[in-house]
């Protein structure tokens, strides 16, 4: 096939995201074989196949071999810290049989890389590496045809070493990848059904291994987008509302209009400074006189349940087993118990950043998002210009999850590119971060329970409101069960919420999971039975007994009935396809409330683990971060006022308060991989309150569990 004449096939299979012809796109990235790999349904997410879209039938998987034997891959997904740059890597290494350092990655381009919905929902392992691990195992075996012609033997005489091809038996005859790629460009259209290497044979996957960005990132040689510098670029300062729904009615900017190097942009509801220097920039914003009609606050972080409550739409039901009245006859203990879990910010390090240049009717991007295919798209709709006249490019992310899957910066930095007509960035201060984040949405879970004389749970009435189905799955062998979802945690400013809210690290999962396994260690100590053993006499799933009895065997537990006074606790779940159990020991003090969490022991079953080493630093990242919603992070506001505008209000967990943190990766080589960026934070909310419990005996019910809120639930009782 070299030489070949690739346009499009004859299938007409055509995109609107996809703007290259075959034979434009081979020009583009030069000389080398070009492996396509065409996806249909199967790379669906869950809620994409639930609202039956189909996935793009575009290449969505592909690879190139350099006449140098360099092997670049090509991805949608981006790197934001979660180590994929790296794991993917080593998928397509491990069915190339290359060594690890030959893989070149490009992530998240929208000229080069095929379209992606994005990079979130622990779903790049699940959902993209099966399709990159075809794509490179598909190229392996027409490299392996090509040597066949050119070594001039049967190619079940072949054998791969690290990219050579060789005779076996007579290792002198031998060619390299880079040799057959040599002046050849090769489209091969993947059918399916290659076969993938076992997991026996794998000298790449399954191995830990030092991420690919790691000097990059600790040598302070990696570039995210405030990084980028073009010439004649300006810096923009925005002005900005004091509240969400706040309306400007009068704006005076004489002052900064004659401020030197200043140009102010007015186009409709944007209006900002721009200026060589950023400094300047935020000086001459300040010297705009604004008046702004706010309106009323009529929930704060205080009565934003009862209102959640009172607004939430009609319930959809799920999971529905046997019957309830049944169920609550047979009870012997009856729990009612009410949980409230408030708003959180992302907080990343970066904040949300944008870099615009305009050029001959285009525009190039770089931009700090998750999204770089939607944000493609947002910014065609919002200026109305053909998508393919636009290129995003992500750099390094510092940071996202799920908060930068929206990109208000971007579309600022292009709308102000295009009237300027020059490279513009935008970078959000901490204040701006705090204010237009998506926040976790609050939420409400109500749930009633029961136990009957056997210590078998029987009753499981379930309601959840604006945190969704997310981690509500019941995994507990209950005989009549109901799961009513009023409201779901997706969209963007909502009639239930003074603000925009959005997906945050397992979008509804740590709410519903505190919910679920506090109300479990509750029915547990109302028996008189130790909540592990509670557990493992309520469920049947394999994946879950595995992960409670390695959590365990590593923890050390020993039953007991909580309170006990050790201050241990316990929660498990489900989260990506991830099972999950985490086990802490806190110290809590009744007179302070105060709580110092020491230890954290966590069991995770992922399937195949492609990086042990990238596994263990996200749980290790997951329980960190769990630490925060769990004690500390809590917006407060007043309407749509944010009064939490940095870290010396909002306070993330520290590194001198952290605890000793063990993981356990629990192996199912059975498994193909399962999602690991999010699971193990959903269980920190419930594990360190039913540690709590067992230290003292008092149940904090709602998040996070501030000193005050521990005092509060010393005085119940």
């Amino acid at each position: 096939m070299a030489n070949e004449d690739i346009d499009q096939p004859e299938s007409g299979v055509t995109d609107s995201r996809w703007h290259l012809n075959r034979r434009d796109f081979l020009k583009l990235v030069g000389g080398g074989i070009v492996v396509f790999f065409t996806v249909g349904d199967w790379l669906l997410s869950p809620a994409e196949a639930q609202r039956g879209r189909p996935y793009p039938t575009d290449p969505n998987a592909y690879l190139r071999i350099d006449k140098d034997g360099k092997i670049t891959v090509f991805t949608g997904k981006i790197e934001m810290g979660q180590g994929v740059m790296t794991s993917l890597a080593q998928m397509a290494a491990e069915e190339l049989d290359v060594a690890l350092e030959s893989i070149h990655m490009i992530m998240g381009d929208t000229d080069l890389c095929p379209w992606d919905m994005g990079t979130f929902g622990s779903m790049t392992t699940r959902f993209f590496g099966p399709a990159l691990r075809a794509a490179a195992a598909s190229a392996r075996s027409i490299l392996l045809d090509l040597a066949a012609e050119r070594l001039q033997v049967s190619r079940d005489k072949l054998q791969v070493e690290n990219g050579v091809v060789s005779v076996a038996g007579n290792r002198p005859r031998q060619v390299s990848y880079g040799q057959l790629a040599l002046g050849k460009q090769i489209a091969h259209q993947l059918e399916g059904g290659t076969q993938l290497t076992p997991v026996q044979d794998f000298k790449v996957m399954g191995k830990a291994t030092r991420r690919l960005d790691a000097l990059d990132k600790v040598t302070g040689q990696a570039l995210y987008a405030g990084d980028i510098r073009l010439p004649d670029m300006l810096y923009a300062k925005v002005l900005r509302p004091p509240a969400h729904g706040a309306g400007l009615t009068s704006v005076d900017t004489s002052a900064a209009e004659k401020r030197p190097g200043v140009r102010v942009v007015k186009d409709g509801d944007l209006i900002a400074v721009l200026h060589r220097d950023p400094e300047e920039a935020a000086a001459a914003l300040q010297s705009i006189k604004a008046q702004y009609d706010v309106p009323a606050a009529e929930v704060d972080n205080a009565t934003i349940f009862d209102y959640l409550v009172k607004v939430a739409p009609p319930a959809e039901q799920q999971d529905v087993r046997g019957d309830l009245a049944a169920g609550e006859k047979a009870a012997r203990w009856l729990v009612k118990q009410r949980y409230l879990d408030g708003y959180v910010a992302h907080a990343p390090m970066e904040t949300h950043t944008a870099l615009v240049a305009p050029e001959n009717g285009r525009l190039t991007i770089w931009a700090s998002t998750q999204t770089p295919f939607p944000t493609q798209d947002q910014i065609a709709k919002v200026l109305g210009m053909p998508p393919e006249k636009i290129r995003v490019m992500t750099p390094f992310v510092g940071g996202g999850f799920g908060g930068k899957s929206a990109g208000r910066q971007t579309e600022e930095a292009a709308r102000l590119a295009v009237l300027t007509g020059k490279p513009v960035q935008v970078t959000w201060s901490r204040a701006e971060e705090f204010f237009y984040d998506t926040f976790r949405p609050a939420a409400v879970v109500d749930i009633h329970s029961g136990v009957d004389a056997a210590g078998r749970i029987c009753l499981w009435d379930y309601t959840v409101y604006f945190a969704g189905s997310r981690g509500s799955e019941q995994y507990y062998d209950v005989p009549n069960n109901l799961v009513k979802v009023r409201g779901e945690w997706m969209g963007g400013t909502t009639s239930a919420h003074p603000f925009a809210v959005g997906p945050w690290r397992a979008p509804g999962a740590n709410t519903n999971t505190f919910a679920r396994e506090s109300q479990i260690d509750i029915m547990a100590a109302r028996v008189g039975v130790d909540p592990l053993e509670f557990r493992l006499d309520n469920t049947t799933d394999a994946r879950m007994l595995r992960v409670l009895r390695a959590a365990a065997k590593r923890f050390g537990w020993k039953p007991a009935v909580a309170p006990s006074g050790r201050g241990w606790g316990i929660a498990c779940g489900i989260d990506a396809g991830t099972y999950i159990a985490t086990m802490a020991a806190v110290a809590a003090d009744k007179q302070s409330g105060k709580v110092q969490v020491r230890r954290i022991v966590c069991a995770q079953d992922m399937g195949i683990v492609v990086n042990p080493e990238g596994a263990t630093l996200q749980m290790e990242s997951c329980l960190t971060m769990g630490l925060g919603y769990a004690l500390s992070e809590d917006i407060r506001f007043q309407g749509g006022r944010i009064l939490d505008e940095n870290f010396d209000t909002y306070e993330l967990p520290r590194f001198s308060t952290l605890p000793q943190i063990e993981t356990v990766l629990v192996e199912n080589d059975e498994l193909s991989p399962q999602g690991g960026g999010e699971p193990a934070i959903i269980g920190m909310g419930a594990v360190v309150a039913n540690a709590i419990f067992d230290a003292i005996g008092a149940r904090p019910c709602q998040l996070p569990m501030t000193p005050q809120r521990v005092r509060e639930a010393v005085a119940k009782g």
